[in-house]
């Protein structure tokens, strides 16, 4: 996603000399929504992006890894040999993260690939009863399509909440309940010690239960891919991820990164942000574009926003809420459709959004404009969020 709409973004902004996209992958660049949800289903084949890279001449080198970056000789090393560049946009993503011991089992699977979805499609299509390793964004949604398709699934997860890395317990509480109403079972405080193949193989907790699975899927989190840049003297943070600035520049001369291998500094939130979601592979592109072509010189500072379908529910998120002081409900976490909004000093910073897109569009814009609000009519849901600005 960042890559293809980095290139498509300077043709856009007036770019016009030779644009040469490079992915490891065979296919034809793609999106990756629907993998989790149509193409896993068997209702698409593929999420191909309708975009005509001949006519707006951009080189395509598909299943081309490349394995290392020189800076001073302006090139990068790939498998058919070195590629010069004068100026190079790092976007090698992320890699799923892996369960120990896991690595090559029969069984096992990863959600993140076209080709990843195609192997669990039949997983779906026979209804084998699966083990999802994770609650997190991934875990739900991939348990949702699976509980679709009529497969008995059980989720573990080793924190004592879904989502435990994105929301508060608070937050997160209400959500646990939508597995066991959709028929999933969802196992907290649950550390897996091994995967055992077989017909069916099972899952052993480190507590010793076992657990029936034909099928496991793992989402653990993702790692920055740049493993390729070891060596190139570009600088990582601790996550692995490339330090870019606020125009999206690395360490290196002529070299930028966006999406998930990069994180960016935001003044907004005062701290660096990295952002594994769609939209920042979006907007992302369009700044790294107008960096390189000199049409705008401003700082790349967004309010990060994601989507997740899960369970029946449409859940939205914008902004970054750890330095929040004030939680506002609006609306009852028992009920289909509510929101929660944070605010520091009395200017929202973040809002979830479940069931309400109303309350997520006009949030995101107070968000955006940082617009203190009054916090009794903030948490009044049938109270407008643009009302209840001061």
């Amino acid at each position: 996603m960042a890559g293809v709409q980095t290139a498509v973004a300077l043709r856009e902004q007036g770019f016009t000399g030779p644009l040469t996209l490079i992915g490891a992958e065979p296919h034809q660049p793609y999106d990756r929504p629907p993998l989790s949800k149509a193409i896993l289903l068997g209702k698409a084949e593929d999420s191909a992006f309708e975009i005509d890279f001949e006519d707006l001449g951009i080189e395509l080198r598909l299943g081309l890894d490349v394995t290392g970056l020189r800076a001073a000789d302006h090139e990068i090393d790939t498998e058919a040999g070195p590629v010069a560049y004068d100026t190079l946009v790092v976007a090698t993503g992320a890699h799923p993260l892996t369960l120990p011991g896991t690595e090559g089992v029969p069984g096992v699977h990863l959600l993140r690939t076209l080709d990843d979805a195609v192997r669990l499609g039949p997983v779906l299509e026979r209804r084998h009863s699966v083990v999802v390793v994770g609650a997190g964004w991934i875990g739900a949604e991939f348990a949702t399509a699976a509980r679709e398709a009529g497969c008995a699934v059980t989720v573990v997860e080793a924190a004592d909440r879904p989502l435990a890395g994105a929301l508060p317990a608070e937050v997160a509480a209400p959500m646990a309940e939508w597995y066991g109403a959709n028929g999933a079972e969802l196992l907290t405080h649950a550390r897996v010690d091994t995967v055992e193949p077989g017909a069916p193989g099972r899952v052993v907790l480190a507590d010793g239960r076992e657990l029936p699975a034909e099928a496991v899927v793992v989402g653990i989190g993702a790692r920055p891919a740049t493993d390729w840049l070891a060596g190139s003297g570009i600088a990582l943070d601790p996550s692995g991820a490339v330090t870019a600035d606020d125009r999206l520049r690395t360490s290196l001369p002529d070299v930028y990164a966006v999406g998930d291998c990069a994180s960016f500094p935001s003044a907004r939130y005062g701290e660096r942000l990295l952002v594994h979601h769609w939209d920042n592979a979006l907007q992302g592109p369009r700044a790294v574009a107008a960096a390189i072509t000199g049409t705008a010189d401003v700082p790349y500072d967004p309010v990060p926003y994601f989507w997740s379908e899960q369970f029946g529910r449409f859940v939205q998120y914008a902004g970054h809420h750890a330095d929040a002081d004030e939680l506002l409900w609006r609306g009852d976490p028992a009920d289909e459709a509510w929101s929660v909004l944070w605010l520091r000093a009395g200017v929202p910073v973040a809002l979830l959004a479940v069931g309400r897109p109303r309350d997520l569009a006009q949030g995101r814009k107070l968000i955006e404009a940082a617009v203190p609000v009054d916090p009794e009519r903030a948490a009044d849901p049938s109270v407008p969020l643009k009302a209840a600005a001061r």
